[in-house]
């Protein structure tokens, strides 16, 4: 007779695959037992993966190890939270809107949250399909020397790795203009 912790994670990859969820935004509690049961299933399943969802589930995700005498999990990062003018806030995730075109919370080298501002705000589009355009926006932000998260340039060198939490059509996670 099947368990129902099998019949649950067999359920939650039908609904994975008939709704086109990848694995990676998985419906169960990120970092929860059912997200990394899913995680191991999509593992020994035969299912048709794109090539995010390979390298995804190539990584160390769902495994752990052992720091400081405790189990821990590997390639798992954690969702930072911080507070900004008393509202809760999320770190190091770009958002749309404010007096530029996007924005993120970060935390500088004195351990303050700050706002970072970054896109344009005459209406220019951002053109991450276009691979020209792209390697001329690389080329003239520096983008390879953009190491500073508290700097817009930093953030806007970045931009094709958010781009489908930001609504943008096109990009990657492994996209660096």
């Amino acid at each position: 007779m099947q368990s129902f912790k099998s019949f649950l994670l067999k359920e939650a990859t039908e609904y994975h695959k008939e709704n086109q969820i990848p694995v990676y935004d998985s419906i169960f509690r990120y970092g929860s037992e059912g997200y990394f049961a899913l995680i191991e299933e999509y593992r020994k399943s035969d299912l048709e993966l794109t090539e995010e969802e390979k390298d995804f589930l190539d990584s160390d995700i769902g495994k752990f190890g052992i720091y400081e005498d405790q189990e821990v999990p590997l390639d798992l990062p954690f969702i930072a939270e911080a507070e900004y003018n008393g509202q809760d806030v999320e770190l190091d995730k770009p958002k749309r809107g404010g007096r530029k075109k996007f924005y993120v919370y970060v935390k500088n080298d004195k351990g303050n949250i700050i706002k970072v501002q970054f896109g344009d705000t005459s209406g220019l589009k951002v053109k991450i399909n276009d691979p020209k355009a792209r390697a001329s926006f690389a080329a003239r932000h520096k983008c390879k020397e953009r190491t500073d998260k508290t700097k817009p340039s930093y953030w806007s060198c970045r931009i094709p790795r958010f781009s489908k939490s930001l609504g943008l059509s096109g990009g990657n996670r492994n996209i660096f203009w």
